[in-house]
């Protein structure tokens, strides 16, 4: 039987610490995800929901991107996907009645994770100017206040539209369209945050900002280098790839600053060897500082290129472009800079480049750690230098592999979620519905927060997501947010952002993956694509949570309805009634979407093209593949300082919190931890349980600060330190981003860490 959400927030005042574990999954990971599932959906919607998710005929995880193989398991799930399902497909309301309860400024106080505990939003909800709890509203109402404020504007470019990486490519497609009907390209969406700074680096240098293997890449590689990425907590299905891999005779390098509980030993779940031994992955672990990768990656390059015979010469000639500059750059690279700036042993590097002049087939994978820094783009650009020297790139079992975090994101980016869309795009939209789309660059998440702040956008307008807790810098977003006309919250669930307001808010609860969409048409299914380029069919199988939600597309076309008016001649009410029409406008608008319709109604769908994976064609700038030469930057740490790196706990998705434990790395009971090198800890006197403030530094002088963090000692690279975010988010500049792409430099935060007033 589902349980009763909490009536207060758990005291997290004393985390508990025990020893680190050396796997992951197993029976301890089953063992969760029934009593988890359980909580939120009883016994016999468990059996029902989980059953259905990621198969051909189910419905897509709401948690991560990664892929679904060919043949699935019958449990096609990871533990941290059957969270994001059970959070989603919970028993638990939060209904009117929730509201006449609960002022806002008693909600503000509530942690995250309460919020997400008390259920699903069952009814539209109005806060009024100057009020201080919501109240039901109508639709029609609903859509009359977004309306007013948007018409109110003097400009379409004072509203800001952001996306979540949950929202289909059908509610996606729509949202652009009527945000560049209104006339703006303000689109930032969560890829800002996370993998922005991939598409900027493999734009420039292969001329697709997308990774460029599949899974059956992975299973033929010969070395697979996993850099800057957690995928045990944050990509669970990935160690299954890994494992065939590993079968298959491939060797794996983690390149990270911390040692995961994933890529030691995966013990498999749903086979026999899994639920005894397991299986190690990992065969060489690089324990990196904190952004030393590109200084790596440009050593092991100076390496290859002093190697007889291990460039590929060929490929280097016909297919890329830039390669003396580069050469010459990359022999200036020394190992004592190089040793400085990563932390790693000669012997370790020179293993790691035996490794590479073994294999044949190489394929980089990388996240989060990768592309949060000041130099993320150059980092990512190294990478792709690497691969290019062996010609791994356009041939099986080889390529790079940018793996995204929430399971739309990618697909999100391709229906024209962008605030810097390309000529071609528009030109597109503008063929197939007949109006002058902006050409004007409109604002990234980091840009809309400083319009807000400087009172140059009044309207912020969320489809999906938590975006006051996703952003940096904490204190400026919410104040920013607080100084809108109106904020406008499309979700599922209850979040921070509901309760940083603007002047006047509203919250519109829409449908999850997990239900059926009923619409005028008959029954609807939605597209997704995953972070290798797959597009497929989602459906849900529940009945919605409450007979006034409303889904994804019905509330973009009703609110462009509303805006727009009657005379526009976007068919938007038979968009609403049948999503087979969006699709065909899709098919005729974005490259690869040819006869959507019928391909995707084929199981398991179709793959996107890819011109480096499929014909080892560059659509850059110079017609090849580029080299890039920049100077190696990594960050320098002043004396009795650390570099903090923010990260998620295993009980969390993204912003999500579903526990406040994080068993792999053996917290109970608490967030509110950072993780530092005993011998770090013993310099700067900190003893393990003591209480400490993180106080971030940055050259605009601004103290802010993060109070009451127990210290742990754990195996961190030396001079680094992590701690979770969104707590940690704080500590971060607005400021503080990768150049190129504008990402929030979230991973590499220089802190001090003061005694505290909790200690």
């Amino acid at each position: 039987m589902a349980t009763k959400p909490p009536q207060g927030d758990p005291v997290q005042d004393a985390p508990k610490v025990a020893e680190r574990k050396r796997t992951a999954a197993g029976l301890p990971a089953i063992g969760h995800t029934l009593r988890m599932a359980h909580q939120q959906m009883g016994v016999r919607r468990t059996a029902l929901t989980l059953l259905s998710v990621n198969q051909k005929d189910g419905f897509d995880c709401p948690g991560c991107a990664w892929p679904e193989p060919e043949h699935r398991h019958r449990a096609e799930f990871c533990e941290n996907g059957a969270k994001a399902v059970a959070e989603e497909a919970t028993l638990r309301r939060v209904t009117p009645e929730f509201f006449a309860a609960h002022p806002v400024s008693d909600l503000a106080r509530r942690s995250g994770y309460w919020l997400g505990q008390q259920g699903r939003l069952t009814h539209p909800m109005y806060l009024p100017e100057g009020a201080d709890h919501y109240e039901p509203v109508s639709w029609e109402r609903a859509f009359g206040i977004v309306a007013e404020e948007l018409t109110a504007l003097s400009s379409p470019d004072e509203a800001v539209f952001y996306t979540s990486g949950r929202t289909s490519n059908e509610a996606a497609f729509l949202y652009q369209l009527f945000a560049r009907k209104l006339g703006t390209n303000n689109l930032p969406d969560c890829s800002n945050m996370c993998h922005e700074s991939s598409g900027s680096a493999l734009s420039e240098t292969i001329g697709v900002g997308k990774g460029s293997v599949l899974l059956e890449d992975l299973y033929r590689a010969d070395l697979i280098v996993v850099a800057g990425q957690n995928p045990g907590t944050n990509h669970p299905r990935m160690l299954s790839a890994l494992e065939k891999a590993k079968a298959n005779g491939a060797r794996v390098v983690s390149v990270n600053p911390l040692p995961e509980a994933g890529l030691e030993r995966f013990k498999n779940p749903q086979t026999p060897k899994g639920l005894t031994a397991g299986t190690a992955l990992t065969d060489l672990f690089l324990q990196i500082r904190i952004g030393g990768d590109q200084a790596l990656f440009r050593l092991l390059n100076k390496l290859v290129l002093d190697t007889p015979g291990a460039v590929d010469e060929e490929f280097v000639r016909e297919h890329t472009h830039g390669f003396e500059e580069f050469a010459q750059t990359a022999r200036t690279a020394d190992w004592e800079s190089t040793l400085a700036a990563t932390g790693l042993a000669r012997e370790d590097v020179e293993r790691f480049l035996r490794m590479v002049l073994d294999s044949e087939r190489i394929v980089v994978c990388w996240a989060m750690g990768l592309t949060q820094h000041k130099h993320s783009v150059p980092m990512i650009r190294e990478i792709v230098n690497f691969l290019l020297l062996r010609g791994n790139i356009g041939r099986p079992g080889a390529g790079v592999c940018p793996v995204r975090g929430h399971s739309n994101v990618q697909g999100d980016r391709t229906m024209g979620i962008f605030e810097r869309p390309a000529p071609a795009f528009l030109d597109a939209l503008e063929r197939e519905f007949g109006f002058a789309p902006p050409q004007e660059h409109g604002y990234d998440v980091v840009r809309a927060i400083r319009a807000l702040r400087d009172g140059e956008a009044k309207v912020f307008f969320a489809m999906g997501g938590n975006f006051v807790s996703a952003s940096p810098d904490t204190e400026v977003t919410e104040a920013a947010m607080r100084r809108a006309r109106l904020t406008v919250q499309v979700s599922t669930k209850l979040n921070r952002s509901h309760v940083v307001t603007g002047a006047r808010a509203l919250i519109l609860p829409t449908l999850g993956r997990t239900e059926r969409d009923l619409q005028a048409g008959g029954e609807q299914f939605v597209t997704v694509e995953d972070s290798m380029g797959m597009v497929h069919a989602s459906r849900g199988r529940l009945e919605p949570a409450s007979p006034h939600l409303l889904s994804e597309p019905a509330i973009v076309c009703r609110l462009a309805r509303r805006v727009l008016g009657a005379e526009d001649d976007v068919p938007w009410e038979e968009f609403e009634k049948d999503y087979a029409a969006v699709r065909d406008r899709i098919a005729r608008v974005v490259p690869g979407f040819e006869d959507f319709n019928a391909r995707v109604a084929r199981p398991g769908g179709f793959a996107l093209p890819h011109a480096p994976r499929d014909e080892r064609r560059f659509p850059t700038a110079t017609g090849k593949a580029n080299f890039t030469a920049a100077p190696v930057e990594y960050p320098h740490l002043p004396e009795g300082r650390l570099l903090l790196q923010t990260l998620r706990s295993h009980d969390q998705y993204n912003t999500t919190v579903y526990g406040l434990d994080d068993r792999y790395r053996g917290i109970r009971n608490g967030r509110r931890v950072v993780l530092v090198n005993p011998d770090d800890a013993r310099e700067l006197k900190l003893a393990d349980g003591s209480y400490v403030d993180l106080v971030s530094e940055w050259k605009d002088g601004v103290e802010r600060r993060a109070p009451g963090f127990r210290v742990v000692h754990y195996p961190t690279a030396r001079g680094c330190a992590a701690a979770y975010y969104p707590e940690t988010n704080v500590l971060v500049p607005l400021d503080a981003t990768a150049d190129v792409s504008n990402t929030p430099a979230s991973k590499s935060v220089v802190v001090r860490l003061e005694q505290s007033a909790t200690d």
